[in-house]
């Protein structure tokens, strides 16, 4: 009997000590890993920030060992989420400035500025994310009551889109606007010969140069903070789109501090400055940081009316929106573009843009490629132009939440026939076969729970409307969670890297308290994240 034991005691401690060992072991859990297959594991084996294997737990138990093992009790695990469009390092640096989200009149923007004034940390008053579709009367702002208040202090006040703010004298006076000051691709907004203060795309410029950048020791603390937040969301990675190759130095010097912990994929803003330095550099990844191409802006955006369209606006006769540059410009940067390896990622908003953007990348690239230039957004297509998307293999990049918030008033802007083919999600997926999603946030809400819902119920917050809108569009549950995980992560050349929980790819994960594949849909925006981890470290 003590042969038979200790021969069952050898063979016990050589099973043990075949077991390799893992940093971390996940078990019991519901894994989508989200792979081609669309698979669902048990059990995650990861060391060195890499997943080692995936599979059932008793498979994985028997196989690894690890003094950090985590049962997980069947809870739902889906790779880290990736949000295909934002503005990162925008939103972090707009943190000094004045919150203006969610106001629901032009009162309350003055009694919310005059109390941010009297501890304002600059000079400049600077506010972000007005919205006048929100307020009882849906018109513009004008200066006259920030000029009796501030008349020797420079504001600005941002509109939600980016697209269009409102200046008081002081800073039109530093700027040097005037009633004859010409421009190209913005509009400088006057009734009856004065100046209203309002600045349209490329006018705003004029003014924003002039406001002072906030220190570098600042902005990359600003930068931990949002990754924080991003983190407690689930959001692993994310495409910062336009960022300047100061910002991107910025991201480098917060990187070589040890304080980036996500993975960053970013898109330079259009500056011929920067082409031929880049451009020769081509794409190229440094630890968390990737440099992938261009972000540029055709038009503006439908709120403000300045997103080009092919016909008049429904509720302003005669205005179409314009360009915000001439189309040789984007033309030249295409064909700059077509020689490296970089992508060409472009804000289209109306259809009239799209169609330009379309017809310029079909020129330059010819037929079907794996080129993945991008059209950002794609919000209004001409239903004749579809087919472009496939054609010239262009990936629409677009933001489930637009459609969300712009629901309310876009009939106004568009009419019934163009809203047929506008935020049309699920005709532009089968484009390509696939569909990156992402936020645009700050203009929409970080939360990509809030992007998986409003594509799969075409519904807001409120859970308006009753039956979805424009419900036809609607994507799955599997179509929404791709967008915001492989299929993201392909919009940037990152599929083998992450998007999914495969052996290799990094170990990024989020625990949630509910299934988002199987709730009942009233109740996914009840989702919550437990944990959330990013290169197999736990930072939520």
């Amino acid at each position: 009997m003590k042969y038979i034991f200790g021969i069952f005691s050898v063979l016990l401690s050589l099973g043990l000590s075949a077991q390799k060992s893992a940093d971390l072991i996940i078990t019991n859990a519901k894994i989508y890993t989200v792979n081609q297959k669309f698979d669902v594991a048990e059990s995650m084996a990861v060391t060195n920030g890499k997943i080692l294997a995936v599979g059932k737990s008793k498979d994985i138990l028997k196989k690894y060992k690890s003094q950090n093992i985590q049962n997980l009790d069947g809870k739902a695990v889906f790779p880290g989420f990736i949000d295909a469009h934002c503005h990162f390092t925008g939103y972090a640096t707009d943190k000094w400035k004045c919150e203006l989200w969610g106001t629901k009149s032009w009162d309350e923007i003055i009694s919310r500025l005059t109390a941010y004034s009297k501890n304002a940390p600059m000079l400049w008053l600077y506010g972000r994310s007005w919205d006048q579709n929100d307020w009882p009367v849906k018109e513009f702002p004008t200066k006259e009551k920030l000029d009796q208040l501030f008349p020797d202090r420079p504001v600005y006040l941002k509109r939600i889109d980016g697209h269009a703010a409102v200046a008081n004298q002081k800073a039109l006076d530093i700027a040097g606007i005037t009633v004859n000051t010409k421009l190209t691709g913005g509009e400088i907004e006057q009734k009856n010969g004065k100046l209203t203060g309002i600045l349209i795309d490329n006018a705003m410029l004029l003014v924003e140069k002039h406001i002072p950048e906030i220190s570098s020791e600042m902005a990359i603390n600003y930068f931990a903070d949002l990754q924080k937040e991003c983190f407690s969301y689930g959001l692993t990675s994310l495409h910062d789109c336009g960022i300047s190759t100061h910002t991107f130095s910025l991201l480098e010097e917060m990187q070589k501090q040890n304080k980036l912990q996500m993975k960053i994929f970013a898109l330079l803003e259009d500056n011929p400055t920067s082409y031929n330095e880049w451009i020769k550099k081509g794409r190229f990844t440094n630890g968390n940081i990737t440099f992938g191409g261009y972000k540029v802006y055709s038009d503006g955006a439908l709120g403000s009316r300045g997103a080009c369209l092919l016909h008049d606006y429904s509720d302003k006769k005669d205005w179409k929106g314009f360009l915000l540059s001439d189309q040789k410009h984007f033309e030249n940067l295409a064909k700059k573009l077509k020689n490296s390896d970089l992508q060409m990622c472009t804000h289209a908003i109306g259809d009239s843009a799209n169609r330009t953007i379309l017809k310029i990348y079909g020129d330059v690239l010819g037929i079907k490629n794996d080129r993945r230039w991008r059209i950002e957004h794609a919000q209004i297509v001409e239903k004749t132009d579809f087919d472009l998307f496939g054609k010239y293999s262009v990936i629409p990049s677009v933001q489930p939440t637009h459609a969300t918030s712009d629901m309310y008033w876009a009939e106004e802007r568009l009419g019934k026939e163009r809203l047929k083919y506008s935020y049309a999600y699920e005709d532009l997926l089968k484009q390509n076969g696939w569909l990156p999603l992402g936020t645009d946030f700050p203009v929409e809400e970080i939360n990509p729970i809030k992007t998986f819902y409003a594509a799969v119920a075409r519904k807001d917050a409120k859970n308006f409307p009753a039956n979805g809108f424009q419900k036809e569009n609607a994507l799955t549950r599997e179509q929404a969670l791709r967008g915001m995980t492989i299929w993201a992560a392909k919009a940037a050349f990152q599929e083998k890297e992450i998007g999914s929980l495969e052996v290799g790819k990094s170990a990024d994960f989020v625990v949630l308290n509910q299934d988002l594949m199987t709730v009942e849909e009233g109740k996914i925006l009840d989702t919550k994240v437990n944990t959330t981890y990013s290169n197999g470290k736990k930072v939520h």
